[in-house]
Parts: C-alpha cells; sequence; structure tokens
C-alpha cells in the first residue's frame, strides 16, 4: 500500500493492458496510427522524465510493466482490459488469452477481464461463456469504437449488445468497463458518444457501467447520465494526467465528478502502458482543489481519496482490502 502523511491507500490500477503493438504486429497502416496516436497522448500528458521512446511503447515488456505497476507503481492490484483490435493486429492488441497468461505467472496481482463485441453473433455468445468459465470473469471491457469489416462502431443500444448484456446478467459477469472517451485514430467520434451508456444502465441495473475517461470531452453530457443512474461509473483513466499538465482543469473535471457521482463511484486508473500509476498516484494524494475553486467544488477528502484509488474497485471486485490503520 501506498502510505503518505498519516495515510494508507489500498491501491487498484483499475485500467491496465499487456499490450503488443509493436511493428511485427501491426496489419496495416491503422494499427500503426493507433499506436503512434496512443504515444502522442503519452508525450504530450506525461512529465518529461517519464516519457518513453516509442520503440520502447510499442509492445509491453513483462519485466518492466511489473516493476512500473507494484513496485514504483504503488499499485496492489490492476485489472487488465482486453481490447483485440484485430483487424488492425495480427494477434490482437492485448487479449483475455494474453492477459490470463500474465495474471498466471503472478498470482494475486491481477484480475482478468474479458470482452465481447456483439457483431460477432452467436459465436461470440459461446465464446464469452467460455471465457468466463476460464477466467472466472467478473468484468468485460468494451471498445465501441473498435472497426470489423466494414462497420466501424456499435452501440451499448444495438440489439445483439442487449443480448451480450443479457449473457453477462445470466452469468454474474456485472462490471462493464466501456471505453468513452477522446476520439483515437483511426476510430470515429460518434463511436464514442455516451448516449448509449443511458440506454443500457436504465435497461440492466444488475450490472454496473463503468464509463472508462469519464466521457471526455463530453464531461457534461456523461454527468448528467451518471447523476440518474446509479450503475454508472466513472474511470479516471486520461482524466488523471492532466495532474501534471493541467491542474486547474483536473480540478474543474474531479470537481464536477464529485457534485454529480459523489466519492463512492469513482475509480482509479492509469490507462497502463500509456502512463505508469506511481506518478498518478502520488500527485493525486499530493492534490488539493485550488482554494478559489473550493467554494463551488469542495475539498478532496483523503478519505475520498482512499476510495477512489482503490477502495470502490474492491467493492466492485470483492477485493479483500487490509486495514488502512497505520
Amino acid at each position: 500500500m501506498y502510505h503518505k502523511d498519516g495515510h494508507a491507500y489500498f491501491v487498484v490500477d483499475g485500467s491496465a493492458r499487456f499490450w503488443d503493438g509493436s511493428p511485427a504486429n501491426q496489419r496495416n497502416r491503422y494499427g500503426e496510427g493507433y499506436v503512434n496516436c496512443l504515444f502522442d497522448y503519452h508525450t504530450h500528458l506525461s512529465p518529461p522524465d517519464l516519457r518513453d521512446k516509442l520503440e520502447e511503447f510499442e509492445r509491453c515488456a513483462e519485466d518492466r510493466m511489473i516493476s512500473d505497476l507494484f513496485e514504483v507503481g504503488h499499485a496492489d492490484v490492476a485489472i487488465l482490459q482486453s481490447t483485440y483490435l484485430t483487424d488492425w493486429f495480427v494477434n490482437g492488441f492485448t487479449t483475455t488469452a494474453q492477459n490470463g497468461s500474465l495474471a498466471e505467472r503472478h498470482p494475486g496481482r491481477f484480475i482478468v477481464n474479458g470482452r465481447f463485441d456483439p457483431r460477432d453473433g452467436e459465436a461470440g455468445l459461446e465464446e464469452l461463456e467460455r471465457l468466463h468459465e476460464r477466467w472466472q470473469l467478473q468484468g468485460v471491457t468494451l471498445c465501441t469504437g473498435e472497426w470489423k469489416g466494414n462497420s466501424k462502431g456499435w452501440k451499448l443500444s444495438d440489439p445483439w449488445a442487449y443480448r451480450y448484456l443479457e449473457a453477462c446478467v445470466s452469468l454474474g459477469i456485472r462490471n462493464i468497463h466501456v471505453y468513452k472517451g477522446p476520439t483515437v485514430y483511426p476510430m470515429n467520434r460518434d463511436a464514442f458518444d455516451v448516449a448509449d451508456v443511458d440506454d443500457a444502465a436504465t435497461a440492466f441495473p444488475a450490472l454496473r457501467f463503468v464509463v472508462e475517461h469519464v466521457g471526455l470531452p463530453r464531461l457534461d453530457e456523461f454527468c448528467w447520465i451518471a447523476t440518474q443512474e446509479p450503475n454508472v461509473y466513472g474511470g479516471l483513466a486520461l482524466a488523471l494526467p492532466f495532474l501534471h499538465s493541467r491542474p486547474r482543469y483536473f480540478a474543474q473535471i474531479i470537481g464536477e465528478l464529485l457534485y454529480w457521482l459523489g466519492e463512492d463511484r469513482l475509480l482509479f486508473g492509469s490507462d497502463y502502458a500509456i502512463w505508469q500509476p506511481g506518478w498518478l498516484v502520488e500527485r493525486f494524494v499530493d492534490f488539493q482543489i485550488p482554494a478559489d475553486m473550493q467554494g463551488e467544488y469542495g475539498v478532496l477528502t483523503p478519505s475520498a481519496k482512499q476510495k477512489i484509488l482503490g477502495l470502490n474497485a474492491a467493492l466492485l471486485y470483492d477485493l479483500k482490502v487490509p486495514s488502512l490503520s497505520i
């Protein structure tokens, strides 16, 4: 656990990926462009001393990932998210099988999330059941902007998406992580619209929808949806790096989220390997909403930070949390 100023923090990195975006795995120019776009985010929002070279960034090295997350990154547990992107990457960008193999080599460190794509039809439903049986899935990761043949995205409100969400309810897969952030090349902007979250959250109250990137740059729309849907959560991956580059902007983001959702429905995530969790944890613990903004947004208490950094995710994933008393 991370300790600072008399407080202990159990840290769950809610968004980590063990990816292979190397040139050898890139199927076409879209795969190359996707990796370069992620690298641009990494370069522009990371502190200068924590910026990788492209060749280091393209493919996760296992030993370094373990160090980045757990040895210097302060994470106690990390949730591995699956994003296949097989139209762009020969062996997939990061698959459930790849993540599961990593988790087996490092027991107790990782939670493995699966994924589904409703465009896979009946075969995909069978695959979801197989993944659940193999990895005892508690969650899935959905990328509504993923390309598949001539299709350049899908919605949670699609009829086949409902079939898969119904299957998640039946299987006991309760945590539905959905990427809803800024457009990433070559994906289409409309595929990241948050409106379909509203539809699905109402239809499936037994599921918890974790909206990764808190809908940025559609923060207002996301907040208005989440305030009326108690099963919608905000994943702070992508928002947190603004602690370095634009701290007042981050204060506005976290202030709005605390106002609309409250401290019990926000989850820490580094979006590894775009960013490393260590500096994000440290800066978030040290961060306070500026005094001239506190009249509107209030303050970030150590208790709220403990919930956001790990306790909220621990509740969603039934993790045993050691005592925070020090």
